[in-house]
């Protein structure tokens, strides 16, 4: 099932859910930046929220807000009963310490999933595993190569495919090429999220390999992965409509993992 459906399919799931509970999820999205991709983003979000009847609302500071202004908002949010899930929407700008941004997220409402101690899974590493689950995709015993080694998908996707069993290796931007083609050659899974444009060719690869293209780059006006479109692969996820959209998806769903512990506790 391409990606779209899938998406709209799980929509449908939660829809259903929300529309049984008393009280709506809500959701925040914080945003201290001017960036106008990380607002398409935003913008995509808060629909996403409208389609399946979560609240959410987006709190825009300046971009010459000072952390400890951002650190004031963050405090308020964690101790807000009314709010069951938050995110800060990256990038920051400079005179902000992104870590401890991060750190500063109460575990229990970090529907981002970057505290060390959240409950939730990573939005992007979490979204790729639920799709490829229903996609029928065998984990246990395959080898999956992880290219990119980010805080935010690389090093926690490594992590859920060798939950899910699978023989699992990081390559990088310093990896030698010679030992990039050897671990492709090998590949059952691969997701690339180096941020280079058309940075894995299809060169190397199995015909019956899955690949997941986490990338995005613009460049004249274009969107591109960091994968080669059209790879003569068993299954490959497209930019733009793949794993952007995934990740939009499994945001809404870490807010109703948050509700329930809320509710729970």
């Amino acid at each position: 099932m391409i990606i779209k459906d899938y998406v709209l399919q799980e929509k449908e799931k939660i829809r259903n859910k929300v529309s049984n509970m008393g009280i709506k999820p809500h959701l925040v999205i914080v945003q201290v930046n001017d960036d106008e991709a990380s607002s398409t983003y935003v913008r995509g979000k808060l629909k996403d929220c409208e389609e399946v009847g979560v609240r959410a609302d987006l709190i825009r500071l300046a971009v010459t807000a000072s952390q400890e202004e951002l650190l004031s908002v963050i405090e308020k949010l964690n101790h807000d009963p009314d709010v069951h899930g938050f995110i800060v929407q990256m990038p920051l700008p400079k005179q902000i310490n992104e870590d401890i941004i991060k750190a500063a997220v109460a575990p229990s409402k970090d529907v981002d999933g970057f505290h060390p101690l959240s409950k939730m899974d990573p939005c992007t590493p979490k979204g790729i595993i639920d799709y490829l689950t229903s996609e029928g995709i065998d984990f246990t015993g395959k080898n999956a190569v992880v290219i990119g080694r980010s805080n935010i998908v690389g090093k926690p996707m490594a992590r859920l495919l060798t939950a899910k069993n699978c023989n699992t290796t990081v390559l990088h931007s310093k990896t030698r090429p010679e030992d990039m083609a050897f671990y492709l050659e090998h590949a059952d899974i691969v997701v690339v999220a180096i941020g280079k444009k058309e940075f894995l060719t299809g060169e190397h690869l199995k015909k019956t390999a899955v690949v997941v293209d986490v990338g995005i780059n613009r460049f004249e006006g274009k969107l591109y992965g960091d994968a080669k479109a059209g790879l003569d692969v068993a299954l490959q996820t497209p930019v733009p409509g793949g794993v952007g959209l995934l990740t939009r998806l499994t945001l809404i769903k870490n807010l109703l993992e948050a509700y329930s512990h809320g509710i729970q506790n």
